[in-house]
């Protein structure tokens, strides 16, 4: 199951952009609501569509009424519904919003409990009762990654323009003087902390550094009680739920009560509260004082939009598209708004070179062109680009370590006749990708389900060579697919092993080299670091590319050591991540690097299926052994009964697969056949139970999301004082009680985007009539594609199916990694 879950977001600024996808809803106050219609790409296919009766499940009774614009206690449960506020008029929220129910947050949902990555529950293991979990040793090591990010990017702001024989120490310190005689400030690099050596070679005296534990790189599990209590105090006083004061105190810090009074649109900052309701808040402390020109406002609904555009896939916006929506949302000068969050340093402005029809990518942007480069006076048009800092350094780091990796040449293992006879060897598309990796240090691989035997015949193949080469995977059920494909068990780090014991020093790795990527960075799975805190591995196949978003992507090209192979594999057809960026999809467009097409068709009546969705085709195919089986249905109360039906009983008795190992996918969270309906009616039929641990009872399926952006398939095993026990991927988890209702959810039924990268025996797709817009061809490709042996389609959609799969592609996402590249990568022939 893909570690990428549903992203919560439909995008707020798409209501700007003129067309048939895009219609309005009036709200309150007349103006044009921000309703978006976003498709499978623009923070998923679902993300944004209306699913259910009306517009979501706001005002269903899941939550109580919300009191003065804000949301009610609990904002961001599991599923990540809550109350609307009395602004929000019925309509679909917006990204991470209350009642943003197509494929919206919650376990398994970027966004969950707004963004607070807060880790839930612990792995246990090998008597470590004091070990925490995995997601706090992950969130531990992408913040020390990003450090390291920062420090690189402090280091290039200021260029030596003389002295140029000087380097390090030296050359910094001239840097300096001349600033401090030109009445500028120095940086700080000069006089803080010594640049770390070079990663290569490392000093042979040095001891290499035991692994911090992840209890100490964790950091405080929370905001000082005082601070919450004051937090709390100042919410009741704006009439705002008391509960979301824990989450305003950990994002604001330790004056969290002076900033809310000083500036009360600081709650726009946490997740699940809108702009209206953050105005009801502020009038309530302000008074007279407060009104919609307010430069405060202005300040931080910009911030608030580009956040939510990045829920939706963007890593920055343009500038009319953002001013335009900054209007509908009631802020008087849009413009003085933008320039105000530029000069706080809240946001930052790019201007990117447009690439004009015909050329060769990289012209435009200044690349490597040769004769054919414009004039130097010629006036180029540019667009101006709005972006967080986070995802804008993100996206630079990523782009600098993937020129890194195509300009160095590769670690020479292996001569050229060691691996032309490993290619010699192989077949077909398998001996190109051993070829490319021979000689190139970033090479693509696509293809579908059947192409994995590519990538693990170069996994088997660098490794007979010598080579420390791994693949890391999404989630664990990708990484088990793998390992089986690669014909071994499960992965070599076992769960409750010691985290501070030095790697084995074999010069290639033991057993089944495949990982999951969060464990892999986190440093508890697979070959973990060097001296010099690199990877310590010469290659690394990262399998369901598509899933991969910026951040992920900055951090894992960082961690590479110089010399290294990384490829990138996975299906471009699926749907792409649920963090902001389109980094494979880049890749594939800007043409930087060798690529290897798969030439393996998935077999069967569902492989051809699929592959005919894939070019835009929704053919009817041959199933003899009921491969594809299409059930129609008139409502939705109809498709939840059938769906049931189909999972409890027809499935079991006619195909052989048990309820255990079918899995029901749907649009959304919300409406009558979401996957809250669903999963009410099939716990009911296959477990049922009181719930008495918060809904859940022993032997539920469920979806745990242990940070916001992964999801993790499981099952509830116990419930006690410590909190609700889970076995997930052969793991124990424990997940507290306070966090149970934002963690996990059941998972009978999933959404596309947490189902992708896991395959299943038996698949239910369930496609109710209200769920026509939901559609397009990733999201049907990617649903229908986690089937092995057989697809029941339960629908109701009518012809909007095959329109969907012929007229309705990947919505685009506004990123800058190809404009990044241009100058950095000449274009691959």
């Amino acid at each position: 199951m893909s570690t990428e879950p549903e992203p919560t977001s439909e995008d707020p600024t798409a209501t700007v952009d003129a067309g048939p996808e895009t219609p309005g809803t009036a709200d309150e106050a007349g103006r044009t609501a921000d309703v978006p219609v976003s498709d499978a790409h623009a923070g998923d296919a679902d993300a944004g569509r209306p699913v259910g009766e009306g517009a979501g499940d706001a005002g269903t009774g899941d939550r109580g009424a919300a009191s003065a614009g804000v949301p009610a206690a609990g904002a961001g449960p599991a599923d990540g519904e809550g109350a609307t506020g009395p602004a929000d008029g019925g309509v679909v929220g917006d990204a991470g919003s209350a009642g943003s129910d197509v494929e919206s947050s919650g376990p398994g949902d970027s966004g969950g409990e707004g963004a607070s990555g807060s880790p839930a529950g612990s792995v246990e293991g090998g008597g470590e009762a004091a070990q925490v979990s995995e997601a706090e040793a992950e969130l531990a090591a992408q913040q020390v990654e990003r450090e390291r990010i920062a420090r690189r990017k402090a280091e290039k702001q200021r260029p030596i323009d003389a002295g140029g024989k000087l380097s390090g120490t030296a050359a910094d310190l001239l840097a300096a003087v001349r600033a401090v005689e030109s009445g500028e400030k120095p940086a700080a690099t000069v006089f803080g902390d010594p640049t770390p050596a070079p990663r290569r070679p490392a000093p042979e005296t040095a001891p290499p550094p035991r692994p911090v534990r992840a209890e100490q790189a964790a950091g405080p599990a929370g905001p000082a009680p005082e601070t919450v209590q004051a937090v709390r105090r100042v919410l009741a006083e704006g009439g705002a739920p008391e509960a979301l004061a824990p989450q305003t105190a950990a994002l604001l810090g330790e004056g969290a009560e002076e900033a809310l009074r000083a500036d009360p649109w600081q709650l726009l900052r946490v997740g699940g509260v809108r702009p209206e309701q953050a105005d009801g808040f502020a009038r309530a402390l302000l008074g007279a004082a407060c009104g919609p020109d307010d430069e405060r406002r202005g300040r931080a609904v910009t911030v608030w939009l580009l956040e939510q555009a990045a829920l939706a896939g963007h890593t920055a916006l343009e500038l009319p598209r953002l001013t335009a929506t900054l209007a509908q949302r009631g802020v008087p000068d849009p413009d003085a708004a933008v320039q105000s969050t530029l000069a706080e340093g809240e946001a930052l402005a790019f201007q990117d070179a447009v690439e004009e029809p015909g050329a060769r990518p990289g012209l435009a942007s200044g690349g490597a062109g040769g004769t054919d480069a414009p004039d130097e006076d010629e006036e180029r048009p540019v667009r101006v680009l709005i972006g967080l800092e986070r995802f804008a350094l993100a996206e630079e780091s990523l782009a600098d370590g993937l020129a890194r990796l195509v300009n160095s040449a590769p670690k020479q293992d292996g001569s050229a006749a060691d691996w032309e006879r490993a290619a010699d060897s192989a077949q077909g598309a398998a001996a190109d990708l051993i070829r490319a990796v021979a000689g190139h240090g970033l090479v693509l691989h696509t293809g579908g389900e059947a192409s994995l035997a590519e990538p693990a015949a170069l996994l088997r193949a660098a490794r007979e060579l010598g080579l420390r080469a791994w693949a890391a995977a999404p989630g664990p059920l990708g990484r088990d697919r793998f390992a089986a494909q690669m014909g071994g068990g499960t992965p070599p780090a076992a769960p409750g092993s010691d985290p501070t014991a030095p790697a084995p020093e074999a010069s290639a790795p033991v057993g089944p080299a495949a990982v999951t990527l969060a464990g892999l960075l986190a440093g508890t799975e697979g070959p973990g670091r060097d001296a010099d805190g690199a990877l310590d591995l010469d290659l690394l196949v990262v399998l369901d590319a598509p899933q991969l978003d910026v951040e992920a992507g900055a951090l894992l090209v960082e961690s590479l050591p110089d010399g290294a192979r990384l490829v990138l594999a996975g299906d471009p057809a699926v749907l792409w991540s649920a963090g902001p960026g389109r980094v494979f999809a880049d890749l594939l467009a800007a043409r930087v690097c060798p690529q290897v097409a798969s030439r393996r068709p998935d077999p069967g009546p569902l492989g051809e299926l699929v592959s005919g969705i894939g070019i835009g085709e929704l053919a009817q195919v041959d199933a003899p052994g009921k491969e594809v089986v299409i059930v129609p249905v008139r409502d939705a109360g109809e498709a939840v009964h059938r769906t049931v039906q189909l999972v409890a009983d027809s499935v079991p008795r006619a195909i052989g697969v048990p309820a255990e190992d079918t899995q029901v996918i749907t649009p959304g969270h919300g409406g009558a056949a979401g996957t809250r309906a669903l999963n009410a009616a099939l716990k009911q039929r296959l477990n049922p139970g009181p719930g008495r641990f918060g809904g859940f009872d022993p032997g539920d399926r469920v979806a745990y999301s242990p940070v916001p952006g992964r999801t993790l398939p499981g099952r509830v095993v116990k419930a006690d004082a410590d909190g609700l026990h889970l076995s997930c991927a052969g793991e124990t988890v424990v997940v507290p009680q306070e966090r149970v209702e934002r963690s996990v959810r059941h998972g009978w039924a999933l959404t596309a985007h947490q189902a992708v990268g896991g395959r299943w025996p038996a698949v239910v797709v369930v496609l109710p009539g209200d769920a026509a817009q939901a559609l397009s061809r990733p999201w049907i490709y990617t649903a229908f594609g986690r089937a092995v042996r057989h697809l029941s389609v339960v629908q109701g959609v009518e012809q909007a199916l095959p329109r969907a799969v012929a007229e309705v592609p990947a919505k685009p996402r506004t990123t800058r990694l190809p404009v990044l590249l241009a100058p950095q990568v000449p274009v691959a022939d």
